[in-house]
């Protein structure tokens, strides 16, 4: 039974009033945005000469792909940087105005990315633009159902509507549809990774990670897990590392095939980029960049040891989408950019921990205070956002809102979430090492 179905039954509420209010919720974020974060960014952006484009991130991986597909050119290239600029901002940007953004919006993915923008690349810019809206909103919903089937629960339809009604309404979604980013892409596509390992289809699960690779830094900590994992039983799981492998020799192959000496132009893209962007981790603006990587380098190391037992677990167990959830709500804790919109990332570590709380199960004063803590913290940008909607008729650009009010949790949220799944797996770590008189590693769990 699903948090809301349980939260219903409590409430004496009707899955009908869920669903409105799930829909009120939504509604109020899309408002916000378009009504009342946007037309703030525009004013200030005139105020203080900043360019605005297009400020679509699919744009420079669009005109990247058309490019070399279409003309044979270098997406790398300056020229090519220059021409995505034109584009993106509106203009080229000039390193000597200190008003310009530092991001100049380089090619700086695998080539491979062009393969899957080639069925765009003839299209004007936008309809490509149009199609990947619906494409984005589609995966953003369809990925709780996947989730749900991950973590082997099955709550009513209804409730799994409300699911999805709040998470196509959440900030990091809407934030990512509008700004056409791949990260929604890539979460898309590993949720179907993950159902696809619960499944049993191995093979098609290492393709489709290796697809998700278009986005490195969001896929590397997940990959790494998944290929222990995989190699830990291998005799019973060498599908899934021969699909990854596989596809992933055929795409640096066909990459190499149309752009020969791609890869180093690749890292040095991705080096530059670091460099002008000086992109953080949700730890950095809090701690300093100093005591971020520490505290990064602790969390990855607790993470392996928590989860090395786990390497032996079946893909149909509830453990296993667990463990999947504590290594996403790692990468977006110690991803270097904190964007909201790879906090759709952490969906599967929240539904995780839903059910865990919805079962009311035994759990300590820490866990139980965490989990109100993070319900706070979820609940928080609705709650300001339906204030913001309300009050509405009653602003003027001569009264403005707190306009980055509804982003207070921002964050504070990963940071919590992540607490919680690691708490969780580790508690259930100890739990199975108790229970078992062989070693809990080898429970198929």
């Amino acid at each position: 039974m699903s948090v809301v179905s349980v939260a219903a039954v409590r409430l004496r509420l009707h899955p009908v009033a869920w669903l409105l209010i799930a829909t009120l919720a939504a509604a109020s974020m899309w408002f916000y945005v378009d009504r009342i974060l946007i037309p703030y960014q525009k004013r200030d952006a005139a105020a203080h000469g900043h360019p605005r484009g297009n400020l679509s991130d699919l744009y420079p991986r669009w005109l990247g792909a058309r490019e070399l597909l279409l003309r044979g050119r270098n997406p790398y290239s300056a020229a090519i940087t220059t021409e995505i600029q034109q584009g993106y901002y509106g203009r080229p940007l000039d390193p000597s105005d200190p008003n310009d953004p530092r991001d100049k919006q380089a090619f700086a993915y695998p080539i491979y990315v062009v393969f899957v923008l080639a069925p765009t690349v003839k299209l004007p810019f936008a309809t490509a633009q149009a199609g990947f809206f619906w494409l984005l909103a589609a995966l953003a919903a369809l990925s709780v159902p996947c989730w749900f089937r991950t973590l082997q629960w099955k709550p009513p339809a209804w409730a799994q509507l409300v699911c999805m009604v709040l998470t196509l309404g959440s900030f990091p979604v809407v934030q990512g549809i509008k700004l056409q980013q791949l990260s929604l892409l890539v979460a898309g596509i590993l949720a179907a990774c993950a159902a696809g390992l619960a499944a049993g289809y191995l093979f098609f699960a290492g393709v489709l990670l290796a697809l998700a690779t278009i986005k490195p830094q969001l896929t590397w900590p997940l990959a790494a897990w998944l290929l222990l994992w995989a190699v830990s039983e291998c005799r019973l799981r060498w599908k899934f590392v021969a699909g990854f492998a596989a596809a992933m020799a055929v795409f640096f192959a066909a990459g190499e095939l149309i752009l020969p000496g791609w890869l180093g132009m690749f890292l040095q893209g991705i080096l530059e980029y670091h460099q002008y962007t000086q992109n953080q981790s949700v730890l950095g603006p809090l701690l300093g960049v100093s005591s971020a990587r520490i505290l990064e380098c602790l969390a990855v190391a607790a993470c392996v040891f928590c989860l090395w037992p786990a390497r032996h677990y079946s893909p149909s167990s509830l453990n296993f989408g667990r463990n999947l959830g504590l290594v996403l709500a790692l990468t977006v804790l110690i991803v270097p950019m904190y964007a909201p919109y790879n906090q759709i990332l952490l969906l599967p570590a929240i539904l995780s921990s839903i059910r865990e709380a919805a079962g009311w199960g035994e759990s300590s004063h820490v866990l139980r205070l965490a989990r109100i803590l993070a319900g706070l913290l979820l609940i928080w940008p609705w709650i300001a956002t339906v204030g913001l909607m309300a009050a509405s008729p009653f602003l003027t650009p001569q009264r403005p809102p707190s306009v980055w009010l509804p982003l207070y949790s921002n964050f504070a949220f990963p940071i919590v979430v992540f607490g919680i799944s690691f708490l969780e797996v580790y508690r259930n770590r100890r739990k199975i090492a108790s229970q078992r008189s062989i070693p809990a590693g080898r429970a198929q769990l």
